[in-house]
C-alpha cells in the first residue's frame, strides 16, 4: 500500500475515535429517519384507518422483510468488497464490483416480481384467514412495494456505495429531506386521497425514486472513487458469487426475522382465538418501535463495517481492533438505554399508535418480556459485521442466523403450543440469553490467542473480486 494513497482515504489516516463519530452519526441519522418514518406511518394508519390497517401491515411484514433481506444481500456484499478494495487503492476492481451489483439487484427483483404475481393474492388470504378485509388490504400494500422492488435494491446499492466513499454527511442531510417527503407522501395519500393502505407503500415507493434520482444525480455530476460513468465500462452479469456469499449473513440476519414473525403470526392464529387481529396489530406495532430503536444500531455497525473493511485491506490491523473495541462499547450502552427507557414507558407508548384500548394494553404486553435483554443485541451485532467486513462469513454467519433460524422460531412455537399466546413473548429473552452464551464461547478462543500484528480473529487473505 502506498504513502499517497493511504493520505487520500481518511478511514485510514484519521483518529479512530473522531472517524467513528463523523462516520457513525450521520449515518445514525440517516437511520433513524428511517425508522421515524415506520413510526409515523404506523401512527397515520392506526389513527385515520384504524386497527385493522394496522394488523394489515403487520400480518405481511415477513414479506416485508424479505424484500429488505434480498436488498440486503446485495448491497452489503457489495459493501464488504468494495470497502476492502477502496482501503487498497484498487478502484477499477471497486468499479466492476459496483457494477455486477447492479445486474445481480434488477435479476433478483425481476424474480421477486413475478412469483408475487402468480401466487401472491393466494398467500395473502390464507395468511388472513377469514379476515377478508384485512387480507383485501395487505394484499394491495404488498402488490406496490414488491413491485417497487427494483428502486428499493437499486437505492441500497448507491447509499451504501456513497458510505463506503465517505460521503455519510451528504447522505445524511439527503435522507432528512427524502423522509419527510415520505411522510408528506403518506400523510397526503392515506389522509387527503383516502388511498388508505395502499397509500403507505405508494408512498414509500415514490420517496426511494426520489432518494435514488438523488443518489444518481450526485454521482453524475459529482467528483467520486466510482464515478457513474463505470456502470457502463464494467459488465453486470457474471461474478455474482462473492457478493452472495459475503452478503449472505447480513441478508439471512432478515430472512431469519421474517421467519420469526411468520412463527409468531402462526403461533397467534392457532393460540389467540377471537383477539388475533388486535394482537397481530399490538405486535406490529412493537415491530415497528424495534425497527426504530435497532436503525441506530446497524448505523453503529455499518460504519464499523466500512472503517475495519478499509483498514483490513490496508493491513492497518491495530486500527481494525480500535475500531472494533469502540464500536463493542457504544452498541452496548446504546442498548442498555433503549433497554431500560421502553420498560419504563412500556405502558404508554401503544396509545401513541391507536385509540384502542385493548391494543394499547397489548402492546405493554408484548414490549416488557422482549426488550428485558436487549442490552446483548448491539455487541453480538458489531462482532457479526466486524468479521463480516474482514471477509470472514461463517463467524458471521453463526453470530447472526442461529437466533432466527433455530432458537427463536422453536421457542416461539413451544411457548404458544405448551402456554398460550400471552407465553409466546417470553421465548425472545430466552434465546437472547442463549446467544449470548454462544457468543461468548466464539470469542473466548479467540481472545485466548491473539494475534502479534493485531487483527481481531483474523488471518489475512487475498481479496478478490
Amino acid at each position: 500500500m502506498s504513502s499517497g494513497h493511504a493520505q487520500q482515504n481518511p478511514f485510514l489516516t484519521a483518529p479512530i475515535g473522531r472517524l467513528f463519530i463523523t462516520n457513525a452519526l450521520p449515518m445514525m441519522l440517516v437511520m433513524m429517519m428511517s425508522g421515524l418514518l415506520t413510526v409515523v406511518d404506523a401512527a397515520i394508519l392506526g389513527h385515520f384507518i384504524g386497527a385493522d390497517a394496522l394488523a394489515a401491515v403487520s400480518i405481511v411484514f415477513p414479506a416485508a422483510m424479505v424484500t429488505i433481506a434480498l436488498s440486503t444481500l446485495v448491497s452489503g456484499g457489495m459493501s464488504s468488497l468494495l470497502a476492502r478494495h477502496l482501503g487498497a487503492g484498487a478502484r477499477d476492481m471497486a468499479a466492476a464490483v459496483f457494477a455486477r451489483a447492479h445486474g445481480l439487484a434488477l435479476a433478483m427483483a425481476l424474480v421477486l416480481i413475478f412469483a408475487f404475481l402468480v401466487g401472491g393474492r393466494t398467500a395473502t388470504g390464507h395468511i388472513a384467514g377469514t379476515e377478508g378485509n384485512i387480507a383485501e388490504m395487505s394484499y394491495r400494500y404488498l402488490l406496490i412495494m414488491i413491485c417497487a422492488t427494483p428502486v428499493q435494491f437499486l437505492l441500497g446499492l448507491h447509499a451504501d456505495a456513497c458510505r463506503n466513499e465517505g460521503r455519510v454527511g451528504l447522505m445524511a442531510l439527503m435522507s432528512v429531506g427524502v423522509t419527510f417527503a415520505n411522510i408528506a407522501f403518506n400523510y397526503v395519500l392515506i389522509v387527503e386521497l383516502d388511498l388508505g393502505i395502499a397509500g403507505s407503500a405508494l408512498g414509500t415507493a415514490l420517496a426511494q425514486a426520489l432518494g435514488l434520482a438523488l443518489l444518481v444525480g450526485m454521482r453524475l455530476h459529482g467528483v467520486w472513487m466510482i464515478p457513474l460513468a463505470s456502470l457502463g465500462a464494467h459488465s453486470w452479469a457474471g461474478g455474482w458469487r462473492p457478493i452472495v456469499l459475503l452478503g449472505m449473513p447480513l441478508s439471512l440476519s432478515f430472512i431469519g426475522i421474517a421467519l420469526v414473525a411468520a412463527a409468531v403470526i402462526a403461533t397467534l392464529r392457532l393460540t389467540a382465538g377471537a383477539s388475533y387481529a388486535d394482537t397481530a396489530a399490538a405486535y406490529g406495532i412493537v415491530m415497528r418501535i424495534f425497527s426504530f430503536t435497532f436503525l441506530p444500531l446497524m448505523a453503529i455497525a455499518l460504519s464499523t463495517q466500512s472503517i475495519v473493511g478499509n483498514n483490513v485491506g490496508a493491513g492497518f490491523y491495530q486500527r481494525s481492533d480500535r475500531m472494533l473495541r469502540l464500536a463493542v462499547s457504544v452498541a452496548f450502552f446504546y442498548c442498555v438505554a433503549v433497554e431500560l427507557i421502553l420498560l419504563s414507558a412500556s405502558s404508554r407508548i401503544g396509545a401513541g399508535f391507536a385509540q384502542d384500548a385493548s391494543v394499547v394494553a397489548e402492546v405493554g404486553a408484548i414490549l416488557r418480556p422482549m426488550v428485558s435483554l436487549y442490552l446483548f443485541t448491539g455487541p453480538i451485532l458489531v462482532f457479526a459485521l466486524y468479521f463480516q467486513a474482514a471477509g470472514q462469513p461463517g463467524r458471521a454467519a453463526v453470530l447472526t442466523l442461529v437466533k432466527p433460524f433455530a432458537l427463536s422460531p422453536l421457542l416461539i412455537v413451544c411457548f404458544g403450543v405448551f402456554g398460550d399466546s400471552t407465553a409466546i413473548w417470553f421465548a425472545f429473552p430466552v434465546t437472547d440469553c442463549l446467544v449470548a452464551t454462544l457468543a461468548t464461547a466464539i470469542l473466548i478462543p479467540i481472545l485466548k490467542t491473539p494475534a502479534p500484528a493485531g487483527g481481531f480473529g483474523l488471518r489475512v487473505q487475498r481479496i478478490t473480486v
